[in-house]
């Protein structure tokens, strides 16, 4: 006889494992509450607001993220002094100097804008192609007056 899945309210992610030995995480949120009254089990559904403030989640911009992520990682090549400058890296991955240098500039963004970026908050105008078709300010406070722009 097969064991059922059981239902656990720990408020918390659950871990299982495989048989192999890898561990695995499942987690599944439902936006209800389960209460004894009466002796019985009533589901009771969450608050207008509450249901409100889940419903901005997080969106992934991937190519924004990959490019993000590939620029550290490169910029990070330059200072280690792995690489001598953004043609050998751009020989090195078989893409055109231009395509490096200009992933190489969201390196200047400020570190808010970064965070937003990989968190998912950032504004949704905000995208890879944005970047390669508008200059990026050098200081951070004129990079924020844009970011308040989007949201505009």
């Amino acid at each position: 006889m097969k064991n059922k899945p059981m239902i656990v309210a720990t408020g918390r992610a659950e871990k299982r494992e495989r048989r192999d030995g890898n561990e695995i995480r499942l987690t599944t949120f439902i936006p209800i509450k389960i209460r004894r009254r009466g002796g019985r089990a009533v589901v009771v559904r969450p608050a207008v607001a509450e249901v409100a403030a889940r419903s901005k989640a997080a969106v992934h911009d991937q190519p924004l993220l990959v490019a993000l992520s590939r620029a550290f990682y490169w910029q990070q090549l330059l200072d280690d002094g792995v690489v001598g400058s953004g043609s050998e890296i751009a020989q090195r991955e078989g893409l055109h100097q231009s395509t490096v240098n200009e992933l190489l500039r969201l390196t200047l963004l400020e570190p808010d804008i970064v965070k937003a970026i990989y968190a998912g908050q950032q504004p949704r105008c905000m995208s890879l192609l944005w970047f390669q078709r508008n200059p990026l300010p050098v200081d951070w406070t004129a990079q924020r007056e844009v970011v308040v722009r989007f949201d505009a």
